[in-house]
């Protein structure tokens, strides 16, 4: 009986940790700004409540999942109008989780390098002229290509269905890649005069970097604005969005057990008061100087040192 008793206690006790480490998960994006912030989160809460935290990267619909499940505690930067729906869901109706009332003011539709606007691409009616979309073409099968994202962000859905709704997609081929392999190749563009136009978002250091200009859109309209539920296998083909994408922001979210649980950390990440200057320093960090998150987040915590311990004042 003692020795079964033991046992017992042992797996109790193993139950107990790995339930520990899950309600200290942090989701990270795999964009710049949102891998510095979610190891910055990490770093801070080390320093601040010394908890091991850890940092795993997932898709937006798998972080509020677990935040649902009680396996991620944070999710660092969680855009609207982008994830309005996950939003609906999670915080408005189940309440499983909460947004910062702090957020970053940002935007995001379509750029276009400046040798694609020397040629007259400069709005959206410019992409559904094959004429002019043709410029684009890079890889010579005569018609042009767009990137719109990484495939696991929610924008790129949007972006395609904006594509689908403009007509432009019936003449440019909408590609999906990791958000270093687009940089380069703007990168490469601008260097070399090749047109491009591709989904672009600020705060972001591209702009720092290169001669970019937006391309002009419908103004928003919440009436043509009709996004499915992600959750939805056919929700693309069953939204449309002819207009430009409404003003957005970012905030961070946090699980409500979570915060329960640890309500010192709850007020911490409310008080986190990141700028769009800071957001653009970030994306540049990493993606230009190409620095390690963990340690870009470590000298950035530490060269901050008074304003992080104000954040974890009660």
């Amino acid at each position: 009986m003692l020795y079964r008793s033991m046992i017992s206690a042992l797996i109790l006790a193993g139950m107990a940790s790995v339930a520990s480490a899950a309600d200290l998960v942090i989701a990270m994006p795999n964009w710049p700004s949102g891998q510095a912030t979610a190891n910055i989160i990490k770093v801070a809460i080390k320093a601040e409540f010394n908890l091991d935290t850890e940092v795993k990267e997932m898709g937006a619909l798998n972080s509020f999942a677990g935040i649902e499940a009680g396996t991620v505690a944070i999710h660092p930067e969680v855009w609207r109008p982008n994830y309005d729906d996950i939003i609906r869901r999670y915080v408005t109706e189940k309440k499983v989780a909460v947004l910062t009332g702090h957020s970053v003011s940002a935007w995001q539709g379509l750029c276009a390098t400046d040798a694609a606007e020397k040629l007259g691409i400069k709005s959206v009616e410019d992409l559904e002229n094959p004429d002019k979309s043709r410029a684009l073409d890079t890889d010579g099968d005569g018609k042009g290509e767009i990137w719109i994202g990484a495939t696991a962000w929610l924008s790129t859905g949007i972006e395609r269905v904006r594509a689908n709704s403009y007509g432009y997609a019936r003449d440019v081929a909408l590609v999906e890649a990791e958000e270093d392999v687009a940089m380069a190749a703007v990168d490469a563009a601008d260097a070399t005069g090749q047109p491009m136009v591709f989904y672009c978002y600020s705060p972001h250091h591209l702009f720092k970097l290169h001669k970019i200009s937006r391309i002009t859109e419908p103004a928003f309209d919440a009436a043509k604005w009709k996004i499915a539920d992600p959750g939805d296998p056919l929700w693309i083909s069953k939204s449309s969005a002819p207009v430009a994408w409404d003003a957005a922001r970012f905030h961070i979210a946090y699980g409500t057990a979570f915060a329960k649980a640890h309500p010192d950390i709850a007020r911490f990440l409310e008080k986190i008061d990141l700028t769009e200057e800071e957001v653009s320093q970030m994306s540049y960090a990493l993606q230009v100087e190409r620095q390690v998150p963990l340690d870009y987040a470590t000298k950035w915590v530490e060269d901050r040192k008074s304003r992080v311990d104000g954040w974890a004042k009660p």
